[in-house]
């Protein structure tokens, strides 16, 4: 499974991204799907993650600002972000949760970076 997220980029304080991440499952099949993120000198932490069947849970620090959406057919991932704070630069991945029988393995993205400056 590969992961080929892109959208990332530098935006004012209150505008808006949209982060993509689209997996190439070959013979897996993609459960759950979701954005981490790793700021400067913190550790990484989980800001949304969606289930196959669109269930989804989000950190109470993006809840009300950031929306995450899937397209089943194309297994890609999508991070709305809106009202952007300086506070959500950092770097932001996608995982993927694939399953192929009994097995079940996490697949991570390259990193894309968000900077929100004026």
């Amino acid at each position: 499974v590969q992961l080929q997220a892109s959208g990332g980029g530098l935006v004012q304080p209150g505008g808006s991204l949209r982060l993509s991440c689209a997996a190439s499952a070959g013979r897996f099949t993609i459960n759950a799907m979701g954005w981490y993120r790793q700021a400067p000198g913190k550790q990484r932490e989980l800001v949304a993650i969606i289930t196959s069947r669109g269930s989804t849970n989000y950190a109470d620090s993006v809840k009300g600002r950031f929306t995450i959406s899937r397209d089943n057919a194309k297994n890609t991932v999508y991070l709305q972000m809106s009202s952007l704070e300086p506070e959500d630069t950092a770097v932001y991945s996608c995982k993927a949760t694939a399953r192929r029988g009994i097995d079940v393995y996490d697949y991570w993205g390259p990193g894309t970076l968000v900077t929100v400056s004026s």
